[in-house]
């Protein structure tokens, strides 16, 4: 077995980024529950009410990513980078919690319709607090595939899809001050509420996969077969290849078929060149290799050029 990458020098920035996320959505929340109480919309209250999720899941991220960079021990061998897929697990399930709410305010704006009040002020207020969360989406979403972070990927599409959420409500309670339907309004917030579901839902999915231990992309298992191949000179085969991700490590295994007359040495010198050549390729990676004489050889697995 061989591990690959320094995964402890990413922990410090990961840390800060968790941190800054925190009091980010803070800010946000602030800015948003202020258009909110400008202008009384139902719509602007939803959003804001997303911005609580923001501030709360933001919390969990950072105790998670804060345990996911422990080192390993003898309780967990493999490391703790699993603990970012329950942060983004819980996160989506706050997320569905927050569209109940909306939808049973909107419900009871929908019976009892009201006029929005200074509609420009809330909005201009509102957008503040989007273009603020919209550049650290972007930031968080560069972040994420740096890092390989499924915290910070969760937290980036739910600041997206609350970029998205924010955008039409503003065009809609434009259209509802100029046409002066105050109906629009808690249609708005229930539309938002459908959103924050699907968003939700999509986050627990994509969470619950790496939980399942969920294989590495094709692509990359291609790469993965292809630096094999080119490293294993001396090998005869690999087979029984498999790979998995948790959170920002990735796990790679498979049986190595050398010549029966070949001697530990040698094989080793094999196993460190495969090792150094996915070390390079990818960061973060556990390379775990068996190794077997040719009567093992099954004719099935990757070639060694």
């Amino acid at each position: 077995m061989a591990e690959l990458g320094k995964e402890e020098a990413g922990a410090p920035l990961a840390k800060r980024v968790a941190i800054a996320s925190v009091l980010i959505a803070c800010v946000v929340l602030a800015i948003k529950y202020a258009a909110y109480h400008v202008t009384g919309s139902v719509a602007l209250f939803s959003d804001a009410l997303e911005s609580i999720v923001n501030v709360v899941a933001g919390l969990i991220a950072l105790w998670a990513i804060s345990l996911s960079y422990k080192p390993a021990d003898s309780d967990h061998p493999f490391g703790h980078t699993k603990a970012e897929y329950f942060s983004a697990v819980v996160e989506g399930v706050m997320i569905a919690g927050a569209a109940v709410l909306i939808l049973i305010e909107a419900w009871g704006a929908f019976q009892e319709p009201r006029a929005i009040d200074a509609p420009a002020l809330g909005l201009a207020i509102n957008a503040g607090a989007t273009a603020l969360n919209f550049g650290w989406a972007l930031y968080l979403k560069r972040l994420s595939r740096r890092v390989r972070s499924p915290a910070f990927a969760a937290d980036s599409r739910h600041l997206m899809a609350d970029v998205f959420t924010s955008v039409g409500v503003f065009c809609g309670l434009v259209v509802a001050t100029w046409t002066h339907i105050p109906i629009i309004d808690p249609l708005l917030a229930a539309l938002v509420a459908l959103n924050i579901l699907r968003e939700g839902f999509n986050v627990v999915t994509t969470s619950l996969s790496g939980l399942m231990d969920q294989a590495i992309e094709p692509e990359e298992e291609a790469k993965v077969r292809e630096l094999i191949s080119a490293n294993a000179s001396g090998a005869i085969e690999v087979h029984d290849l498999r790979t998995r991700r948790s959170g920002r490590m990735i796990f790679i295994e498979f049986h190595l078929v050398v010549p029966s007359e070949m001697t530990v040495g040698d094989a080793h010198i094999i196993c460190d060149r495969i090792e150094e050549g996915l070390g390079a390729a990818f960061e973060n990676a556990q390379v775990h290799i068996h190794v077997e004489p040719e009567e093992e050889a099954q004719q099935t697995g990757v070639p060694v050029l």
